[in-house]
């Protein structure tokens, strides 16, 4: 049985910084691309970042591009969110999935396996 499950969120103030994993297990991933997505209360799902199955290739969305990175260690079936500058409209929770594909998409629909999520909260 496939399991996501992320770790690092937490409390934190603007313009601190949080890094969060997600270490998925029951499968081999590393011909599959990984993500994450972030769902504030009353919001649609919104697209962060997501890599391709090498880790080569990384792709984000526009509320992360020049603020937070991914990585994956393929090793560990892990991967990483670095966010940096947070600012109180990033709280939401965050979930990591691994992909249908190896191409690093921005549609939920590209993903197969999400997380439960973790809860990021940014104080003004």
């Amino acid at each position: 049985q496939v399991q996501l499950v992320e770790s690092g969120g937490g409390l934190v103030q603007a313009g601190g910084s949080l890094r969060l994993s997600c270490a998925a297990s029951g499968g081999t991933f590393n011909r599959n691309s990984m993500g994450w997505f972030r769902q504030a209360p009353g919001k649609e799902r919104e697209f962060i970042a997501a890599t391709n199955w090498r880790g080569s290739v990384r792709n984000y969305g526009d509320s992360a591009k020049g603020r937070f990175a991914i990585s994956r260690d393929n090793a560990k079936n892990t991967v990483y969110l670095q966010m940096n500058s947070l600012r109180p409209e990033d709280t939401a929770v965050y979930f990591c999935a691994v992909g249908l594909y190896g191409t690093p998409t921005a549609m939920a629909a590209d993903y197969r396996y999400w997380g439960q999520g973790t809860q990021v909260t940014v104080s003004s």
